[in-house]
């Protein structure tokens, strides 16, 4: 239950963080309505998936080959969470999206574009692996791995999914901008704490 809580604590924090992601689904909820950027929503669930498929069978290998390997793995990860955390409480450039102009485009297509935005990102490469490699441990099983990314995109769809319905009023949409600063700063304070306490964890055992 612990190790679920921290991934998805590390999950949302992640897909709050304003990226990629979060522009593809503000700019269909404005162009097209919030059915476009519901379905940009499920296709960001549907990105997460790639990574999570080749980070679970990649770490299963590190782990069946070199225990030493996937223990200095893990406290890499834990390091990027801290350089992600200070990244993201240091940002002083605020997230620009076009909202205007461009034509409507067919439903699979949002769909599509909202799957490769996430699954061609890297900075979600990263927090599926450091992610992954804090709660996996020698033994965890399959459906037990498959949970965790199925709570990974289940996070995503939810929070994107909120993006959608509030982004298409442009009172949220200003309010949340105007606030992103003191955002950044929240959600990287708490990013680099999780950090250290997972990197601390981990240095006992190496």
């Amino acid at each position: 239950m612990i190790a679920l809580l921290a991934v998805a604590l590390i999950t949302l924090l992640a897909a709050i963080v304003p990226g990629p992601d979060f522009a593809m689904v503000t700019r269909n909820s404005y162009r097209h309505g919030r059915r476009a950027g519901l379905l940009a929503a499920l296709g960001i669930a549907l990105g997460v998936q790639v990574h999570v498929f080749y980070t679970m069978f990649g770490v299963g290998l590190i782990i069946a080959s070199s225990p030493a390997l996937f223990t200095a793995i893990k406290t890499v990860g834990a390091v990027y969470l801290i350089v992600i955390g200070w990244k993201t409480w240091s940002n002083r450039a605020g997230l620009v999206i076009d909202l205007h102009g461009g034509a409507r485009v067919p439903r699979h297509k949002i769909l599509l574009n909202g799957l490769l935005t996430n699954a061609l990102n890297p900075k979600t490469t990263l927090f599926v692996i450091s992610t992954y490699t804090q709660v996996m441990q020698p033994g965890t099983p399959l459906s037990v791995q498959f949970g965790y990314g199925l709570c990974m995109s289940a996070i995503h769809l939810a929070w994107f999914a909120l993006v959608a319905i509030f982004f298409s009023q442009a009172n949220f949409r200003l309010r949340m901008v105007s606030h992103q600063r003191t955002i950044d700063r929240l959600i990287g304070t708490l990013l680099m704490a999780l950090g250290v306490l997972l990197a601390c964890a981990n240095m006992d055992k190496l």
